[in-house]
């Protein structure tokens, strides 16, 4: 047999395939049951319980961590916490980039907002408040969306908390609403567009949308949310907007500015793209 699985060199095979018939047994399932509802054969199954895992393909072992109700975890390592550095370096880009933007429509802003009401613990990438309005706006910040319905479920618990969250900094929100920023590249788009109607009804606005409203919360947009109720995913009343960001620019790009990317105003019926501009913006910490 064809080896077509990946490197499983730093997998606990063995684990992993008592862990799965732990919660076979769990379940009151024979192998065969198992396969039925994974929809892989009997004997790829008795291969995995042996240790052997390393055979199959990680789709294979997703499905299987799907029918028993569990979920697979496969990370890449490097260099120790070398490669979250990585990471944390593209998030930041885009949470710059979003500070920026946001600051020069007027709105105030804290970044890394960390919070533990009644036991519900988390931190908020952005909050902004936009003072004239009294509107409020969490806003989640993504490099990546590796989990879709992981990203809806905590923007929905953090919008349930935001206004208690903004009462203890002094904000007084009369109404609420959330924006997820992506980074822009193509495996983005292609995830969201595998999602579509998923993300269409989760975050109906869009592009020019988005930017309208955020440089008139009053009257920019579609709804917002009541700062006492809280939004969910399938909610589209609030306002709730999704844009991608663009990432970190190349050097020597900085003159070849995209009218679609954030913190730009293109008038009407011109072509030239201008910067925003905000000398008196104020960034909260």
């Amino acid at each position: 047999m064809k080896d077509v699985g990946p490197s499983f060199a730093a997998m606990d095979t063995v684990r992993f395939g008592l862990s799965v018939r732990a919660l076979r047994r769990r379940l009151g399932w024979r192998q065969v049951d198992l396969a039925r509802h994974a929809g892989i054969s009997r004997t790829a199954i008795s291969r995995v319980e042996r240790g052997r895992a390393d055979r199959l393909t990680i789709r294979m072992l997703r499905t299987l961590a799907d029918a028993l109700g569990a979920r697979l975890d496969c990370r890449l390592l490097w260099n120790g916490e070398a490669l979250d550095r990585l990471l944390d370096e593209s998030h930041a880009a885009l949470v710059e980039t979003a500070v920026r933007w946001l600051t020069s429509l007027s709105w105030e802003v804290a970044t890394e907002v960390s919070f533990s009401i009644r036991g519900e613990r988390g931190s908020i990438d952005l909050l902004a408040f936009h003072p004239a309005t009294a509107m409020l706006l969490v806003v989640e910040v993504k490099s990546v969306v590796p989990d879709v319905q992981a990203t809806f479920v905590t923007l929905d618990r953090k919008t349930r908390l935001a206004s208690e969250i903004a009462r203890g900094r002094g904000w007084r929100p009369a109404r609420l609403g959330r924006l997820l920023l992506v980074r822009e590249d193509r495996t983005a788009r292609r995830r969201v567009s595998a999602h579509a109607a998923t993300f269409a009804g989760a975050f109906p606005a869009r592009g020019w949308a988005v930017r309208r409203w955020l440089q008139d919360p009053a009257g920019g947009g579609r709804g917002e949310i009541p700062a006492g109720r809280p939004a969910t995913s399938g909610d589209r009343t609030p306002f709730s907007g999704l844009m991608f960001l663009p990432g970190t620019p190349q050097a020597g790009a900085r003159h070849r500015v995209s009218a679609r990317s954030p913190g730009v105003v293109v008038g009407p019926r011109v072509s030239r793209v201008q910067e925003t501009s905000a000398p008196n913006a104020r960034l909260v910490r």
